[in-house]
């Protein structure tokens, strides 16, 4: 598939972009390409689109479902019954509903750790994303559910392998929810297959003190007592750390994954996004699941994490929009390896069109900042991913059916509960 893109605004020029085979090829003025789609740049801009390095995205399912709750309470009372009735179908459905949402606030990639990975795996493909999905592994101590769940994950990676738009990765839950001896062995596995391990880590301060309590040291300092660091690891929330800890994070390359709204939504506390940027460490933004966002626009997570870090140091230049911008964008595929996030020849078409002619883009004295602060990415037109246009007008195709289809779906769920 070859599309041309025509006097779109790049920073501060006119510029046509040509994309084929998922790849840009070339941008300047007046290319002379022939292609299979021309699209209409005027009065738009081209940007990257973004990546949720963060999420459990069939939680669409229980978005408005129990909130205002405590986290322990709302996970044990509430959460996990509810996703004990989930089934395939159930994720399906769900994942369906995510991707739409997250096409229509521009993002083309997620990483999302939840039941049924298959499931995700097959909506994600039928709509066109790019998603890391996580095989799941909670045992709550026990040895026997231990056993189960490395039984299950071999078997998982035995039977599947990454695709053009999906890679596989683990997905240990956290520290009180995985023992000892399993996060040994998925470290070990990771190891030996060459794979990302996503896992919640120091989210709240009850998990650190029930850490320290069980093993003597804190959340980050256990996990590098059992070499777990050895591994490439994506560490979700990291909001109660000291510098001591940012440093071991740092020296072992710890990829973290900050996600503010879910952080202040759950009263979780306000993670030192100031010291990650300062520290230079691997930050990607990420909105976590709907149960506890209660959506998945990354924009506002981009917006947020500007501003908590400013408040943090006290210093408004900290942070600045493009930066923020970048954490959710180039930063954000880094971290799985994908070549995007920026808008150059050699970089994957995944793309967005912003309009520019959108109340909140008025005056463009700076597009970043209007796109940061101003926009909350109600104004993305198009989102191509992949060299594959997946949202034109702001309308992606078959939008209502996914709409009608999650409503029956959560109507289902209520009854078995």
């Amino acid at each position: 598939m070859s599309i041309l893109i025509q006097n779109v605004w790049l920073e501060q020029e006119q510029v046509d972009v040509f994309i084929e085979d998922g790849w840009i090829k070339a941008i300047g003025p007046n290319l002379n390409f022939s292609a299979q789609k021309i699209i209409n740049g005027q009065n738009k801009a081209i940007c990257p689109s973004l990546a949720n390095v963060h999420t459990h995205a069939a939680m669409t399912l229980l978005r408005g479902y129990a909130d205002d709750l405590k986290l322990h309470t709302w996970l044990n009372d509430y959460i996990w019954p509810f996703e004990q009735k989930l089934g395939f179908e159930d994720i399906y459905v769900g994942t369906k509903l995510a991707c739409l949402e997250m096409i229509k606030t521009g993002t083309t990639f997620f990483c999302d750790m939840y039941w049924h990975p298959l499931a995700a795996k097959q909506v994600v493909e039928e709509m066109g994303l790019r998603a890391a999905l996580s095989s799941v592994f909670v045992d709550f101590g026990s040895v026997s559910k231990a056993k189960e769940f490395k039984r299950k994950t071999e078997e998982f990676f035995a039977q599947n392998k990454n695709s053009e738009l999906v890679q596989f990765i683990l997905g240990p839950h956290a520290i009180y929810t995985v023992s000892k001896e399993s996060l040994i062995w998925l470290k070990d596995f990771a190891l030996a297959h060459d794979l990302l391990i996503h896992v919640h880590l120091a989210e709240t301060q009850k998990e650190v003190k029930d850490c320290q309590k069980e093993h003597g040291l804190t959340p980050v300092r256990y996990l590098e007592s059992i070499g777990f660091f050895e591994a490439n690891v994506l560490a979700a929330h990291v909001v109660w750390i000291d510098e001591e800890e940012l440093e071991i994070l740092q020296k072992s390359e710890v990829k973290i994954a900050h996600v503010p709204v879910s952080n202040l939504k759950l009263a979780s506390g306000l993670a030192p996004v100031d010291r990650f940027v300062q520290k230079h460490l691997n930050l990607g933004l990420g909105t976590d699941g709907c149960a506890s966002n209660n959506n998945l626009n990354l924009f506002e997570e981009i917006k947020l994490a500007a501003l908590l870090a400013k408040v943090r140091a006290k210093d408004p230049a900290l942070l600045k929009a493009k930066e923020a911008f970048d954490l959710a964008a180039k930063n954000g595929f880094a971290f799985f390896g994908i070549k995007a996030g920026e808008v150059k020849p050699g970089f994957t078409a995944d793309l967005l069109l912003v309009d520019l002619l959108d109340a909140s883009m008025v005056p463009n004295h700076d597009f970043y900042s209007n796109l940061v602060y101003a926009s909350q990415g109600r104004n993305i037109d198009t989102v191509i991913c992949n060299g594959k246009v997946l949202m034109e007008n702001k309308k992606v195709a078959g939008e209502e059916e996914i709409l009608a289809q999650a409503k029956t779906c959560v109507s289902k769920i209520l009854k078995r509960i």
